[in-house]
């Protein structure tokens, strides 16, 4: 792997990096706006409040940009990163359960030592790379440039950044630089604690892009990125207020809640007008998009009511929720499983049970509680097929409809996939993916524990929050991008894509293609063979006990991890 080179105050000193072809752009800019949808940005546009992105889509290129499946920040950025889906490069939520030892995991960049990165073959070929904030770059590993890890940092004392010594440079100047304040609650806060909340987001979209131009003024560039994640906390806050069909209840908090987008413009505009000063193309990218949280689907609920689902008798359900409720009173971990035990927390009883929800990060991952495969697996690998067809006709049936508070009758699984069919891979080059892949109904989350006794439980007003949508955004802009077009793409083909503008060709493993539209020019499109990468023997934990804790609270308030 390539070291960092040495820190400059200019861009042009360092020798110029190796193309195969010449390229459309010198430089590429990325800017990741999280979650951000043209759902919401558009209305805002049009009332003026964000002109600089505005201008920006006229001059150049936009449109929808498809998600992956589940749209899930974890999966998609990771996808962004690779240029492969989530079936390949491995990462489809923020945990990871290993049937070996029916546990779960928190996902790193260590779940990602065996594929390349856009950075990889970027600083192979001699750029200055540069990434900012970006999820799923925690532990920061080593680039031909610099790296200031994602919103899945535990903490401005974790070792953030790379190079090492990068750490205390950046904390002289930023006390906060990994941007993981939690959403604060407190009792008759009002709208007073609301505009602080909301103060904190718009805050940290101008840390992001400050901290970017320094770093890049530092270090040197050619492709930099950076995520200003906020933009999907804001959202998931404040959805009720956005969504025009409650907005008007409340026009204060829609308004400050509006005012933050006006500041995420004006770090936008400042941006772009770095990247012009660079001669740099840029790149705007969400990894999906937004819409309301109306209720939360629970499918070990319905398993348990089919009889695949056993729950362990004695109380144990109370005392689980018991043991949940204790540990949020003494300040511990908000996470639903305990030590990553599934068994001990879910309260079920798996040498009775053949089905189950793992986990749940919107979408629902379903594991067969295999014979051979977990330690108390009951199902034999003969019935497994027909398992998983029997479990997929119940859940797309007639007995998973519901009617929702407006009186209309919904299914509550949009889809459910065979993951092996939805990534185009195979189950023995791939043992580690779920058996079935639950996607809800828009409006709808799923989550893995039980409460109640109601398969929905529909949210209130007060409750009301916003979750992810499949369909996030496209904008491109600066030299070499055409002007005033639409485009439609899937966020798979961006890495393919910023290869090919920046003059190199395309590793022969990326599954996406590059977004030819962008362009006002014809590019030279060729790949080449991947290199292959050897896996780490590293498979240690990477998150202390502590630091687990601040990783699972900060999703937790997302409405993970439930």
């Amino acid at each position: 792997m390539s070291t960092a080179p040495t820190p400059s105050s200019s861009t042009t000193d360092a020798s110029e990096p190796r193309r195969a072809f010449e390229p459309v752009a010198k430089r590429a800019l990325v800017i990741g706006l999280d979650g951000a949808t043209f759902d919401v940005l558009d209305p805002l546009m049009e009332e003026g409040r964000m002109p600089r992105l505005k201008a920006a889509i006229e001059s150049g290129v936009a449109g929808p940009l498809r998600s992956t499946t589940p749209p899930i920040t974890p999966a998609a950025w990771t996808t962004f990163l690779t240029g492969k889906q989530p079936g390949s490069h491995g990462i489809i939520d923020f945990e990871g359960y290993d049937t070996r030892t029916n546990k779960l995991r928190l996902n790193s960049t260590r779940a990602l030592d065996h594929v390349r990165t856009i950075w990889n073959v970027l600083g192979d070929s001699g750029f200055r790379v540069g990434s900012v904030n970006v999820p799923m770059t925690y532990p920061p590993v080593p680039v031909n440039g610099f790296m200031v890890s994602g919103f899945e940092t535990p903490g401005p004392e974790a070792d953030f950044a790379y190079p090492p010594e990068l750490k205390s440079r950046i904390l002289d100047r930023w006390s906060d630089p990994t941007l993981g304040t939690n959403w604060r609650r407190k009792t008759l806060g009002g709208d007073k604690l609301f505009t602080e909340n909301v103060a904190y987001m718009a805050g940290s979209f101008h840390q992001g892009t400050a901290m970017t131009k320094w770093l890049g003024d530092e270090y040197g560039w050619d492709a930099m990125m950076v995520v200003l994640k906020l933009v999907d906390n804001l959202q998931h806050k404040t959805w009720k207020y956005l969504d025009p069909r409650w907005s008007d209840r409340n026009p204060v908090r829609r308004d400050i809640a509006k005012g933050c987008f006006s500041e995420l413009d004006k770090a936008v505009g400042d941006l772009l007008d770095y990247a012009e000063a660079h001669e740099a193309s840029v790149v705007m990218v969400s990894d999906h998009g937004h819409g309301s949280l109306e209720g939360k689907i629970q499918p070990n609920l319905l398993l348990q009511r089919w009889g695949y689902l056993t729950i362990r008798g004695g109380g144990a359900q109370k005392a689980t929720r018991a043991r949940h409720l204790a540990d949020r009173f003494a300040g511990k971990t908000k996470k639903f499983a305990r030590d990553g035990d599934v068994a001990h927390d879910l309260a079920v009883d798996f040498e009775r049970t053949k089905a189950c929800i793992m986990h749940a990060g919107m979408a629902g991952f379903l594991y067969i509680n295999l014979k051979d495969r977990q330690p108390c697996g009951i199902v034999p690998q003969d019935e497994y097929e027909a398992l998983r067809d029997e479990l997929t006709a119940r859940l797309l049936g007639d007995e998973c409809r519901a009617v929702d508070p407006n009186g209309k009758t919904i299914q509550l699984f949009s889809a459910v996939h065979k993951p092996e069919e939805l990534y185009g891979v195979s189950r023995e080059d791939q043992p580690w993916l779920p058996d079935l892949i639950l996607s809800p109904h828009d409006s709808l989350a799923v989550v893995r524990k039980i409460r109640g006794g109601d398969v929905v439980r529909w949210l209130p007003y007060r409750k009301l929050e916003g979750t992810h949508r499949s369909d996030g955004i496209l904008v491109a802009t600066g030299p070499g991008i055409a002007a005033g077009r639409k485009v439609k793409a899937h966020i798979v083909d961006c890495a393919p894509t910023i290869l090919a503008m920046l003059g190199l060709r395309i590793p022969s493993d990326m599954e996406g293609s590059v977004i030819t539209d962008m362009f006002d020019r014809a590019l030279t499109i060729e790949t080449e063979q991947a290199q292959r990468v050897e896996p780490s023997s590293d498979t240690g934990e990477v998150f202390s006990a502590e630091e687990m804790k601040q990783v699972t609270d900060r999703l937790a308030d997302l409405g993970y991890l439930q």
